[in-house]
């Protein structure tokens, strides 16, 4: 199961029925969980002085694709599933089902809940704060210096079930509430309100999410996005959605 060119350190927890391809390599203090498979060309662990921890767990069942860099002082969840090429950075901490698409780079010192979905090419900067069920589409950019070049900080708090369309900037230190939805190609500079639709450069508001509605027909609601839309989501958690529309 761990390919003959993977270079594995003495120091490294890997449970069974893990996968570790071609030329991966496996840093000090790396704890693997069952059934986990990794790609070729992989490098997980990487030590650097910034990380809070010299220990990295990948939880159990998860998979990451080719090429990917995970760095130390980090902790992910079950079922954590990556494109390829993904950069992690140190003190990331995941919940469950964590996906995240090809070429995004998270800069670390991030909480990330769980069911969050990015695709491809997000950069994420350091300390933002991410919680459950957040979808974030290609091209994000979540910014956290309010004047660069700088040493301060100021992440971005992103709260359950917000929306974040495609080539989107979210400036330092913004709060999107709860359900709101960002529109594409958007420059957010302030606090998005729960359940309302922003959009625009700079980002104005639209009005609430509720006006939206699915493509086709003219009476079906497209937000909360969670009243219809369940792929990829544990039928638990589809049928406590369904009791809370009374469906």
């Amino acid at each position: 199961m761990i390919h003959p060119t993977a270079i594995i350190n003495e120091n490294v927890i890997i449970e069974p029925d893990v996968e570790i391809g071609p030329y991966s390599i496996v840093h000090s203090g790396v704890k693997i969980g069952s059934g986990t498979k990794i790609g070729s060309h992989c490098e997980i662990g990487v030590e650097t002085e910034l990380a809070k921890s010299k220990e990295l767990n990948i939880g159990k069942n998860s998979i990451i694709r080719s090429h990917s860099v995970f760095y130390s002082g980090s902790s992910f969840g079950p079922n954590l599933i990556t494109g390829h090429r993904v950069t992690i950075r140190e003190n990331t901490v995941t919940g469950l089902n964590f996906q995240v698409g090809t070429l995004t780079d998270i800069q670390g010192d991030s909480e990330i809940g769980d069911y969050v979905r990015f695709h491809s090419n997000v950069h994420v900067g350091k300390g933002s704060k991410i919680y459950d069920f957040v979808w974030i589409f290609p091209y994000v950019v979540l910014t956290n210096d309010p004047h660069p070049p700088s040493e301060t900080r100021s992440g971005i708090e992103i709260n359950k079930y917000a929306v974040i369309a495609t080539m989107s900037t979210v400036l330092p230190g913004v709060v999107i509430h709860e359900g709101a939805l960002v529109g594409a190609h958007s420059l957010v500079n302030r606090d998005v309100l729960a359940d309302t639709i922003v959009a625009g450069i700079p980002a104005k508001l639209i009005g609430p999410t509720s006006r939206i509605k699915l493509s086709g027909s003219k009476d079906v609601a497209a937000y909360p996005w969670r009243k219809h839309f369940h792929r990829g989501y544990p039928e638990d958690l589809v049928n406590a959605w369904k009791l809370e529309f009374g469906e």
